[in-house]
């Protein structure tokens, strides 16, 4: 369990499954990122929620140069960010990277996956909650401490 202060997250990196396995112009829903938000704002109402999907919507589609510095860019955020929020159903590479700077840099990671056993979940997760109904729980639970 985190011994994080929650008065103390002011900005929070959400992370998560975009493109992952799929080969081309073939995206994830990307829905999730809207409850996460919701969900955000009632228990941790003072952060920040950076989403870099709705800072840049079409990504997918952007030349190598703009997207070689949106990428970078994102990782140097979420390195710098209070907490990561990471949405997994499946594996991402681009979301591992982003844990993995988190974690070198002491960064909080939340995770949301089935994938328990999925070493870059396990070894660089803070916490791992099976789906969001158990992040809401532990959030309710420990938001007014």
């Amino acid at each position: 369990m985190t011994d994080l202060n929650f008065k103390k997250i002011k900005s929070i990196f959400l992370a998560g499954v975009i493109q992952g396995s799929n080969k081309g112009m073939v995206l994830h829903r990307q829905d999730y990122r809207k409850d996460l938000k919701e969900l955000l704002k009632k228990y941790l109402p003072h952060s920040k929620i950076i989403d870099p999907v709705e800072e840049h919507p079409d990504s997918a589609s952007y030349d190598y140069q703009k997207g070689e510095a949106v990428f970078h860019r994102s990782i140097k955020r979420c390195s710098e960010s209070d907490l990561m929020l990471a949405f997994l159903p499946e594996a991402s590479m681009g979301t591992a990277v982003e844990m993995w700077e988190c974690y070198k840099n002491s960064v909080p990671v939340w995770t949301i996956s089935p994938l328990k056993g999925n070493w870059a979940i396990k070894f660089l997760s803070t916490e791992i909650f099976e789906s969001i109904e158990k992040l809401e729980i532990f959030l309710r639970n420990n938001s007014k401490k």
